[in-house]
């Protein structure tokens, strides 16, 4: 076993995994968003986006209008959730912008899915941002990998074996 060249293999795994989270850090920090790129996982914004699209969003200081694209997060929840705008209102200072949200395939608005009884989300609060572009069907993947417990450790498998096998 060569000591220089399994260093030299750790090194080069370190490289693109700290490229990887530079990457990452730098986008949330150019599109002023937390989570800069998210999957979507459900159905509920179909005919416009289909379970499994990738979508890039932006949340600079601009207020969303009606028919936006938001994606938020409800307090207590993980899960991001990507629903069009229906109604927006603002404060009495115009400071805050309030939101109503809904699912282009879902028959109601998400008043049930908001956090402690809210009838709105605060854009400043809660909204991650807005979606601005989307890939189609590339996020198959993640979903594939996170339900299935099979493919993450097949995953994990195949990713130290290469590491262990390649003749670098």
């Amino acid at each position: 076993m060569n000591i220089r060249l399994e260093l030299s293999r750790f090194l080069k795994l370190c490289f693109v995994l700290s490229s990887a989270f530079m990457f990452w850090k730098g986008l949330s920090i150019v599109t002023n968003s937390h989570s800069p790129i998210v999957v979507v996982l459900s159905g509920s914004m179909e005919p416009a986006f289909q379970r499994g699209d990738v979508l890039f969003l932006w949340n600079r200081n601009e207020m969303s209008k009606i028919g936006d694209i938001v994606i938020y997060e409800v307090e207590g929840k993980s899960i991001p959730i990507v629903h069009r705008v229906l109604r927006e209102h603002h404060s009495e200072n115009k400071k805050k912008q309030l939101l109503l949200t809904k699912g282009d395939n879902n028959a109601g608005n998400d008043i049930p899915l908001y956090a402690n009884r809210k009838l709105y989300i605060q854009k400043e609060k809660d909204i991650v941002g807005t979606v601005k572009g989307y890939v189609p069907q590339l996020g198959y993947i993640t979903i594939w990998i996170s339900e299935n417990k099979y493919a993450k450790f097949a995953m994990i498998g195949f990713l130290g074996l290469s590491a262990l096998l390649g003749n670098d």
